[in-house]
């Protein structure tokens, strides 16, 4: 049982377009989405370690890398179709939960198992890299609309994931690394000019309380 199908499912993901359905001005791949996600990852886990937590790097880049890869099997579903109900959301993460385990079982051999069921698992967790994989999806997220809005895409979809971004990154509003994007990273966004920017703008100082709309001296 070689690993052949695992490596196949890498060119498949770059056949999976992001955000189906609406007009782009530029098209995003999930295995594309995977490797910026990784990237962002890491830095967000630099912030963490300097101000003093435990990083567990495997996990990291682990989480970060695979956490789309599950995508394979049923595409990447719209986020309004996705989360329409509690029940459709679960019935969704049953399936792709019950096509990941046959697959591992079938495709991937024996002795790497148990690695590639951690590996293909739900990586967004209690832990603090499962923390760290959650701000980094969404971030990579809100650059993906932002590069739309900036463009003056009329399709309002870009600001609501926009704006499901913003509210993402308030749940971990403690963690040092989202006070280092409020701080740092939301001042240069909104420096510039885009679609719906004052309605986000205000979003974020009212869901960010590190976020003042200013640069941060360094």
């Amino acid at each position: 049982m070689p690993m052949h199908e695992f490596f196949m499912g890498m060119n498949q993901l770059e056949l999976i377009n992001r955000a189906p359905g609406f007009f782009k001005y530029q098209p995003h791949n999930v295995a594309a989405h995977s490797w910026k996600v990784a990237q962002i990852a890491q830095f967000l886990a630099d912030v963490e370690e300097q101000n003093g937590a435990v990083i567990n790097w495997q996990s990291v880049y682990e989480k970060a890398l695979n956490h789309d890869y599950t995508e394979r099997f049923i595409g990447d579903i719209k986020t309004p179709v996705k989360y329409a109900t509690a029940t459709l959301r679960s019935m969704l993460a049953d399936v792709e939960d019950s096509m990941t385990e046959n697959f591992i079982k079938t495709e991937i051999p024996q002795q790497f198992q148990t690695a590639y069921t951690r590996r293909l698992g739900e990586g967004k967790d209690e832990t603090i890299e499962g923390k760290i994989l959650s701000i980094a999806d969404k971030v990579d997220l809100m650059y993906e609309a932002y590069g739309e809005l900036e463009k003056f895409n009329p399709e309002p979809v870009y600001v609501n994931i926009f704006q499901s971004g913003l509210e993402a990154l308030a749940a971990f509003k403690d963690m040092a690394s989202v006070k280092y994007i409020a701080t740092d990273i939301l001042p240069d966004i909104f420096a510039e000019e885009f679609t719906s920017k004052e309605l986000l703008y205000d979003l974020a100082k009212s869901l960010l309380p590190d976020f003042t709309g200013k640069k941060r001296d360094i």
